[in-house]
Formats: structure tokens, sequence, C-alpha cells
């Protein structure tokens, strides 16, 4: 009986990996909302923030692309930490590929 529950608390902690990822990835990416609902430019996102750089710096392309990169840090750590739930969840549903 204890080893039917710990498959679902395994499933379980994949499916709360996956929701957790992508509600950070939806955060993180949020374009439209701030730009609708923020007026100061102090409390833009990043995401808002790398728009109003590429209108200021249009020409400058090494600058845009590191600020691109520092953008998407973030998202790639949460990734790499949550690797291993995505991995655990791949052999758990017992798909082969």
């Amino acid at each position: 009986m204890p080893d039917r529950f710990a498959v679902h608390k395994e499933r379980g902690m994949v499916t709360l990996a996956a929701v957790a990822i992508f509600t950070f990835m939806n955060t993180w990416n949020n374009f439209m909302g701030p730009l609708i609902y923020l007026n100061d430019q102090r409390l833009y996102p990043l995401s808002l923030g790398l728009f109003q750089f590429r209108l200021e710096h249009s020409t400058d392309f090494g600058m845009l692309m590191s600020a691109s990169t520092i953008m998407t840090l973030p998202v790639v750590a949460v990734f790499f930490l949550a690797q291993k739930h995505f991995i655990q969840g791949i052999t758990l549903t017992g798909m082969k590929g």
C-alpha cells in the first residue's frame, strides 16, 4: 500500500515542478500586462526594459545581445534546477523514445 502512494507523490512532484517552471516563465516574460498598467519606468520588468533598451540602442547589437543574455540567465538556471524532475517525469510515464 505505501508503494502506491510513493508513485503518486513522485508524479505529483513532477507535475508541481512543471507548473512552477511554466508559471515562472509566464511571469518572467510578461510584456503586455506591465505595458498597460505601469506608468513609471522604474517599475518595468526586464522584458519591458529590454524593449525600451532596444528602442534607445537599436544599432548597438553587442549591448542588446548582452542584455538579452542577462535576461535569459534566470530562466536557464530555473530549468537546470528542476531538470531532475523533468527526467523523472519522462521515466515515470514509461514512454520510449
